[in-house]
């Protein structure tokens, strides 16, 4: 192995783990009181809307997609097949930020329409945090934060991929307590892909 394909693979290495303990001490430092609010509000909930742009939206409809297979009936906000919401819905919602204008507007829209809105983002006196019934803070940098303080990853990578983390863990949590069978799941999966 050359000298350049060397320092390629421990660069490599070193963020891979540089990733994975900045997402390690997000996870400790999360009010998981809060989480757990949540997975009462989706439980509770008729059905379920997700709502983020970019990568937070990707990550929010992976949540989604995982929440149809244990059962649920959840939506993706943009969707053509998207029913409109109502009194007793869920809207999710993720903005690093807190000021994205889409999902802020989303978030209005719910509450004028009697559903409850959950937020995800890294500034709890945002105007979208104000909105939500609910806010669950990750303390990562938002996609305005280019700085090093709280991670050296750029922008808001680490907002992105501890929500996805999260979303995975309230989903494999709302499985656990559900007892299904993954065969039984797995029917909901699509099937014309």
């Amino acid at each position: 192995m050359n000298r350049q394909k060397a320092d390629n693979t421990k660069a490599l290495k070193d963020n891979l783990e540089m990733i994975l303990e900045e997402n390690l001490r997000l996870a400790n430092n999360l009010n998981y009181e809060d989480i757990t609010l949540l997975s009462e509000y989706l439980k509770t909930s008729n059905r379920i809307f997700v709502k983020g742009v970019g990568r937070s939206g990707l990550a929010l409809s992976g949540f989604a997609m995982r929440l149809i297979h244990l059962g649920f009936h959840a939506s993706i906000v943009g969707e053509i097949s998207a029913p409109a919401i109502s009194e007793g819905d869920l809207l999710l919602v993720a903005s690093g930020s807190g000021t994205t204008h889409s999902v802020i507007k989303a978030a209005q829209k719910a509450k004028a329409e009697g559903a409850n809105v959950v937020c995800y983002t890294t500034d709890e006196n945002s105007e979208l945090a104000k909105i939500s019934d609910q806010t669950i803070l990750l303390p990562a940098s938002s996609k305005y934060d280019y700085g090093e303080k709280v991670s050296k990853q750029y922008a808001g990578t680490l907002f992105e991929q501890a929500l996805s983390l999260l979303c995975d863990a309230i989903f494999h949590t709302l499985w656990q307590q559900s007892g299904q069978k993954p065969q039984i799941m797995f029917k909901r999966h699509s099937n014309l892909e």
